[in-house]
């Protein structure tokens, strides 16, 4: 079975075009190699997929099926090996969500009159 379509039927992304964006980045490999989406999985490979901040996530192929089927069987279809995160890494996750919280990204650009106070701010205006 094809890589991209397995990581779709998998429920590892959630769309087959997004599967086939990470393996054209090299975010995925297979057994330690960066894979194309066009690659073959057998029971057995190790796929190592790039996540956020850093982390990788590797499950182990177990097998596979033609179509989609529910998120609750396609978990049986890999063995998921990715180690526990450590404690500095959740005291970090922590953080961020918390700042996320505190000062969410503003919606869109600055407004003109926005733009006007920062420059004012910074003594250019």
């Amino acid at each position: 079975m094809r890589l991209d379509a397995w990581l779709d039927v998998a429920c590892l992304f959630p769309t087959r075009s997004l599967a086939q964006r990470a393996c054209k980045t090299g975010q995925v490999e297979v057994n330690g190699q960066a894979a194309k989406p066009h690659r073959l999985v057998q029971p057995g490979d190790e796929v190592s997929i790039a996540r956020g901040q850093g982390q990788r996530q590797k499950v182990v192929v177990r097998g596979s099926v033609e179509h989609h089927i529910a998120k609750g069987l396609a978990r049986q279809l890999y063995e998921d090996r990715t180690p526990a995160p450590t404690p500095e890494v959740l005291e970090d996750r922590r953080i961020r969500r918390l700042l996320r919280e505190v000062a969410p990204m503003p919606a869109g650009a600055p407004h003109r009159r926005d733009r006007r106070d920062a420059r004012r701010l910074r003594g250019k205006g």
